[in-house]
């Protein structure tokens, strides 16, 4: 814990800012609009579990980012679990690119094979010991 900084939100923007510009763009603008947009597809085939998939991974960084009070390598913990199936349900179900849904399913699906490159990076890391 870093006493150093009284307001945890203030410390987790603090370390949000310390990230490379491109991840914090990456973050901001795509991953997770991306999967939070998951919410408007719930009434399509498989659409509640693609949401709950998409969305869990990211709702449950929040209770770390207020335990360890800062954005670190335990983030990528969650997508580990959540994110691996979404990405293999999403190739099974192989969609349609000229509907909507398809092609949204296709984009959600590279983001997240995107995310879950680093993020099996950044968790052998944490699990190495690097908990930055």
């Amino acid at each position: 814990m870093n006493d150093a900084q009284p307001n945890v939100f203030l410390a987790i923007w603090v370390s949000f800012r310390a990230m490379p510009m491109w991840v914090q763009i990456w973050m901001v603008v795509w991953l997770v609009p991306v999967n939070a947009a998951s919410i408007f597809f719930i009434y399509e085939p498989y659409g509640i579990l693609i949401a709950f998939l998409a969305i869990i991974a990211m709702l449950l960084n929040v209770p770390i980012m207020l335990i360890e009070r800062r954005m670190s390598k335990t983030m990528s913990l969650p997508h580990l679990p959540f994110w691996t199936p979404l990405v293999l349900l999403i190739l099974w179900m192989y969609p349609d690119l000229s509907t909507t849904y398809g092609a949204y399913l296709w984009v959600l699906a590279a983001t997240n094979i995107v995310s879950l490159a680093f993020d099996f990076v950044d968790a052998y890391k944490w699990a190495s010991g690097d908990r930055g």
